[in-house]
């Protein structure tokens, strides 16, 4: 079987939560960073539409996040007995509010000067309202539903981070969600984030592969 490829961007969340899961899943893939105003004709050979991350399998190409922790979670699931049925039920249903809802608002709100819809401070109360509810049903473990990373946390996180990064002392100021700035702080520290964002040089054409790191984390 060939090597997987990866195509992905460092700091896009969706990207990012890609890497985890194949990370946690202990699979070795080519990665091949790029550039959005610059991305390479091979990558939009295969997927069109553009956008990161794009993994390319040998009898397929997966173009979607969720679908990309989908395959690794097939390959390995390393999350298998970490949760209950409701809480990968309510998993589901929380990770497709952060997809559709909060990214939408977030993105209003940190790039707002590419919209024109509501203020800047419309979304980012639009933001807080889903952080707030998220708030009240984490758990006093490390991560969202207890002391193992699942699904949920690599899914979300990413967005969170984005969400504090726009305005970090606004964020780190807010008393309402004191569990989710404890579990951000967790997912900052954790040696899986670490291992995820590692700078990797911008891919050309004719570069050497490089391999995406298969040691698993544990945090």
């Amino acid at each position: 079987m060939k090597t997987p490829i990866l195509y992905s961007f460092k700091r896009c969340p969706y990207a990012m939560r890609a890497r985890m899961a194949i990370k946690l899943a202990n699979i070795s893939c080519e990665i091949r960073e790029i550039k959005l105003n610059n991305k390479p004709d091979h990558m939009l050979k295969v997927s069109p539409k553009g956008t990161v991350p794009v993994l390319i399998l040998e009898n397929k190409i997966i173009d979607e996040s969720n679908e990309i922790i989908k395959w690794a979670l097939d390959q390995v699931d390393v999350f298998e007995g970490n949760l209950n049925k409701y809480e990968l039920n309510l998993s589901e249903e929380l990770i497709n509010i952060f997809d559709v809802k909060f990214k939408f608002h977030l993105d209003r709100y940190k790039y707002a000067y590419r919209y024109d819809d509501f203020s800047k401070k419309d979304h980012r109360s639009e933001c807080m309202k889903i952080l707030d509810e998220l708030n009240v049903r984490i758990s006093n473990e490390k991560w969202i539903f207890g002391k193992n990373i699942n699904k949920l946390d690599i899914s979300i996180l990413p967005f969170i981070r984005q969400f504090r990064i726009a305005d970090p002392k606004w964020f780190d100021d807010q008393t309402s969600i004191p569990d989710i700035k404890r579990i951000l702080k967790n997912f900052f520290e954790s040696k899986l984030l670490k291992e995820t964002m590692i700078n990797y040089k911008v891919w050309e054409e004719g570069s050497k592969p490089v391999y995406f790191p298969t040691l698993n984390s544990s945090d």
